[in-house]
């Protein structure tokens, strides 16, 4: 696998592992003005017996490897799964030795017993491969982004109304971030009153020896706000509650790797919801002295406190990552979220058997699709003066 995403999953490991205890929170008042959607309990036994067999198709980003664990934990049995490159299915192959490799495609789609298809293919590839997946009865899971223009986005949409079935994206930088979880918790419990802005920082090492040709071609990743920021357009809805939001501006840039001409290493945006307003920056510019992929950061603001979380590493030398801290009225806390329960994946199997919207509701997954988009289309250009 590749550097970054090797260092990625290590990191993953290492978190998840930890038994650190919470620090314990004074009661909170509850404020009946933030009730975000799907907010994740903390609970954590798993669920280790087979509730639904699913498959994967596409792994060009070793996100997949994520998502096949989230849906594991939640009790889903991966049956079986196909890659077009044999390097790929290799390795696949070698990690989940009982998943049987389908010849091609259209053998997955056509089993009966498949309820689920995952896949983290080639980001422009995605969408068309949800709707074969959907027309074919089944649901979806997608690593983001799911999906790369308007055009597809209204297809898919279209497709997921008339089929009912589930189109999921995987927003892990929230989803699969124990302190992003708690901080949720913390937000419904009105520990910071109402939520007013989220500040989402989307920073990541570039490893340019390490990447496939699509990932400097915008026509195939869709462009840097489109992919890396579709996390902190999820993040922004969640938190501030929104069912509905409006870009104010954004730009976008190729500030340093002129040997790719189609990449770019900069985006940030202005968003404005009716629940709260958000700004989203994102770049390519992690040094290597950081002992992490990305020092990705979430900072929401409320009428009555702030929660700020360092996702992957604390710089001021705390281990680990999952950092969580916590300012209202009466004091400064530090809190350890590393044994926060993970419950997407759980969820997402409730979904698939219960037809229910319990994991992500289908209108917010569109939505912050469609910001995410509707940025990345409307993004001034930075050039150099």
């Amino acid at each position: 696998m590749k550097e970054s995403e090797d260092t990625r999953r290590s990191f993953l490991r290492t978190s998840m592992g930890t038994a650190a205890g919470l620090l314990l929170l004074p009661t909170l008042p509850l404020q009946p003005v933030v009730a975000a959607p799907a907010i994740i309990s903390s609970r954590s036994k798993l669920d280790t017996k087979s509730r639904i067999k699913f498959s994967v198709i596409g792994m060009n980003h070793g996100h997949i490897y994520g998502q096949v664990e989230a849906v594991i934990r939640g009790g889903g049995e991966l049956v079986s799964f196909y890659a077009k490159e044999k390097e790929l299915s290799a390795a696949f192959s070698k990690r989940y030795p009982n998943a049987k490799m389908a010849r091609d495609e259209r053998e997955i789609l056509e089993d009966k017993q498949v309820q689920l298809i995952l896949s983290a293919g080639i980001p422009n590839e995605r969408a068309p491969l949800g709707i074969r997946v959907m027309k074919a009865g089944k649901d979806y899971m997608s690593d983001k982004p799911a999906i790369t223009t308007l055009e597809q986005l209204e297809e898919v949409r279209k497709v997921q109304k008339e089929t009912k079935q589930i189109f999921s994206i995987m927003y892990s930088e929230r989803l699969e971030n124990r302190a992003t979880v708690k901080a949720g918790e913390l937000v419904k419990a009105g520990a910071i009153g109402q939520v007013v802005q989220t500040i989402g920082l989307g920073p990541h090492r570039m490893n340019p020896d390490s990447r496939p040709e699509w990932f400097f071609d915008k026509e195939k990743f869709g462009g840097i706000i489109c992919d890396i920021a579709s996390h902190q357009f999820d993040q922004f809805l969640f938190f501030t509650n929104s069912t509905s939001g409006a870009i104010v501006a954004s730009q976008v840039g190729n500030v340093n790797h002129p040997q790719y001409p189609q990449f770019q290493d900069f985006g940030d945006a202005m968003v404005r919801g009716n629940g709260g307003s958000g700004y989203i920056r994102v770049d390519w510019f992690t040094p290597d002295g950081l002992k992490s992929w990305g020092d990705g950061r979430l900072t929401i603001l409320g009428t009555d406190g702030y929660i700020e979380i360092r996702k992957n590493v604390d710089i001021s030398g705390r281990t680990g990552g999952n950092h969580l801290f916590l300012v209202d009225n009466k004091d400064t806390k530090y809190i350890d979220s590393s044994d926060t329960d993970l419950s997407y994946g759980r969820q997402l199997v409730d979904d698939v058997i219960n037809r229910t919207e319990t994991a992500m509701p289908q209108a917010h997954c569109f939505l912050a699709t469609e910001l995410a988009l509707k940025a990345q289309n409307s993004a001034s250009v930075l050039t150099k003066s």
